[in-house]
């Protein structure tokens, strides 16, 4: 296959292109000093890095996305003058991205004219150039007014019939594993300001990663990569059941899914997948033989943490490179579940359930993958959310119809909290 691409993005006049990272005195709540314009954010239980501004900024899709990203920061650094203090992951210069699901649609990475950042109870904030070091006013924001949801690409009863013809390729033995998705939109009358509903989904899943970057929100489980130095490590979710609220029922919910053959498979896909990919850049990996569940706030999952150790001198992107798609948001094997999804699924997912998190100078980051989220159009007034499923032999789609309403509700619920 012929490799094709396209890219956008200026690189600064780098003879005057400093980064300059200090330690703070005091601790601050990263979220609450979000500006209004165009925030980024990779925040969990109130550590990560959130930035303002915008120092330089690359469009890109094809083929070639991830590799001509890493050679574009290349070029960005070469000549860039860098005075770090600190030395932590996350300090000195950083880029966050969202990359497409496909990557023939476009994937923004953005380097803030400013970053602030906390870790291990040490906070930090890079500037670059002439960027003020004051952090902006604290405004409380503000939900919108009313909210009124309407179906997506598909009618409800379209995506059930996608799913039963999933599963009947399946039990024919074209693939073993499709995740098949679909969105819902919401039209906001009032503010539409992302900072309210980052702060909605941070109080409410602590122990997700609440993220923004280019107008695509949301608060992901699922750790596609972790790269610190030479430990890598990799939080794969599949298997998924809601939780009812009450406390022994959802104990039995959980000890039914850590049974069900049908999710077992399911997850064994993903972890497959995952510990394939890894094994191309690690060594020593580390996959536990049984998943564990995962309690969040409106669902359970089985989860699995597969950590290793890193062989060569790959930096993230090249690990997010390996990994995307993984079977978790695609399938296995995992082209003929691509060309599943095109033809199934009836919509254009975006950058939803693409990789989605920041990198540093190091080569060090962190990549969840853009689930439990939706896109802001400011322009249309609307917010449109995404959630997906696993499908495997044995799926009933009324079931996953429930899954996926389950996973719609955390963008839902941030909506209507005002």
């Amino acid at each position: 296959m012929v490799s094709t691409f396209e890219q956008s993005g200026a690189i600064p006049d780098q003879e005057h292109l400093t980064f300059r990272t200090r330690a703070l005195d005091h601790d601050i709540e990263l979220l609450r000093h979000l500006p209004v314009d165009n925030p980024l954010a990779w925040v969990r239980g109130g550590e990560g890095l959130i930035g303002w501004g915008v120092a330089a900024r690359l469009q890109v899709r094809g083929d070639e996305t991830f590799s001509r990203t890493q050679r574009w920061w290349n070029r960005l650094l070469t000549n860039a003058r860098v005075e770090d203090t600190v030395s932590l992951p996350g300090t000195g210069p950083v880029a966050f991205a969202s990359f497409a699901f496909d990557l023939n649609n476009l994937s923004e990475v953005v380097v803030p004219s400013v970053v602030v950042g906390k870790r291990g109870g040490q906070t930090w904030m890079t500037t670059i150039g002439s960027a003020s070091t004051a952090l902006p006013p604290v405004s409380v924001p503000v939900g919108p007014r009313a909210v009124v949801w309407a179906e997506g690409s598909v009618q409800p009863w379209e995506w059930e019939q996608a799913v039963a013809t999933a599963v009947t390729r399946i039990d024919a033995g074209e693939l073993d594993k499709v995740v098949l998705a679909r969105d819902l939109v919401a039209h906001v009358d009032g503010s539409l300001d992302v900072r309210f509903l980052i702060n909605a989904l941070a109080q409410a899943y602590p122990t997700c990663w609440t993220f923004v970057v280019e107008d695509l929100f949301g608060a992901t489980p699922e750790l596609l990569v972790r790269r610190i130095g030479d430990l890598v490590m990799s939080r794969v979710l599949a298997g998924t059941v809601r939780r009812q609220g009450d406390k022994s029922t959802d104990a039995d919910l959980a000890s039914d899914l850590m049974k069900s053959r049908k999710d077992l498979a399911e997850h064994e896909y993903a972890v497959h997948s995952v510990a394939k990919a890894l094994a191309t850049h690690c060594t020593d990996l580390d996959v536990p033989d049984q998943p564990r569940v995962l309690e969040l706030a409106n669902v359970q999952h089985l989860a699995t943490d597969v950590t290793g150790q890193l062989a060569s001198q790959a930096p993230i992107l090249s690990l997010v490179a390996s990994l995307h798609p993984t079977a978790a948001v695609c399938g296995t094997p995992t082209e003929r579940a691509k060309l599943m999804i095109a033809e199934l699924e009836g919509m254009n997912r975006g950058r939803y359930a693409g990789p989605v998190g920041w990198f540093d100078q190091r080569g060090d980051g962190e990549f969840g993958i853009a689930l439990r989220c939706a896109k802001i159009d400011h322009d249309a007034g609307t917010v449109r959310s995404f959630a997906g499923c696993g499908i495997v032999a044995g799926s009933i789609p009324e079931l996953e119809l429930a899954e996926s309403a389950a996973k719609l509700a955390p963008v839902r619920d941030a909506l209507e909290s005002s």
